[in-house]
């Protein structure tokens, strides 16, 4: 019989296997430790919760959001079964979890979600956390889904000033705030301001990431639509 041992080599290989875009294999690596975990501890454990998480973030990151949300749910629930909700774990299981629901377009569930994890990480860490600046950007992003685009503006400006202040404005974790900051702005109609979000963004990733970096390359893209001038390399976005 398989230990618990190699159910948690077989967590390890799930997460390389998603942040080297394997993910067939990182599938298989996730469900062999979910399988092990529910012979040995059975079916209420922090391991079974962690492997739960882990594919609703693996069906994410592929873009199956309806596949990945019963995932997610179960991983809140089997957390919450071991510790009650109000601890920060659980909190994070359930940021997880929205964001799986915002994918499939349950954006109400989702908004509720994400403030009942919102409500814990500040109990917890207070606000100047950087939990706290990931949920504001999520709870913009949603704002501006719904196209309420000057409350996302606000949101995404709360988000990217809090980052700022924990990671330095020149953090690669800025940039997709950034961008998502100029989206808003875009379609208030204000290019100029878009441009000049994008533009911080580029600076931000550009001596920092690969020159194919997905985010980087979003970034450009939106910039060149824009008819603005990408800045120099190693010229720094102010915040």
């Amino acid at each position: 019989m398989e230990s618990l041992a190699v159910a948690d080599v077989c967590i390890e290989w799930g997460v390389l296997g998603k942040y080297t875009g394997d993910f067939d294999w990182a599938q298989a690596s996730y469900e062999r430790a979910l399988a092990i975990s529910e012979r040995v501890d059975g079916s209420i454990s922090h391991r079974v919760a962690t492997v739960c998480h882990n594919l609703g973030g693996l069906a994410h990151a592929r873009g199956d959001f309806a596949l990945g949300e019963p995932w997610a749910r179960r991983a809140v629930t089997v957390r919450t079964a071991l510790m009650g909700p109000a601890e920060p774990v659980v909190a994070a299981d359930r940021a997880a979890w929205a964001a799986l629901l915002e994918g499939c377009g349950r954006l109400d569930e989702a908004e509720a979600v994400l403030r009942q994890a919102m409500a814990v990480f500040q109990k917890c860490y207070g606000p100047e956390h950087y939990e706290v600046a990931v949920t504001l950007h999520n709870l913009a992003a949603l704002r501006h889904r719904r196209g309420d685009i000057e409350a996302a503006v606000q949101g995404y400006t709360l988000a990217l000033n809090l980052k700022a202040r924990l990671l330095g404005p020149e953090h690669p974790d800025c940039a997709i705030t950034l961008i998502n900051l100029a989206t808003a702005h875009r379609e208030k109609g204000n290019n100029a301001e878009a441009a000049a979000q994008y533009t911080r963004a580029i600076a931000t990733l550009a001596a920092r990431v690969a020159p194919d970096h997905p985010t980087l390359r979003l970034a450009r893209e939106r910039l060149n639509a824009l008819g603005g001038e990408e800045p120099p390399l190693g010229r720094k976005g102010a915040l």
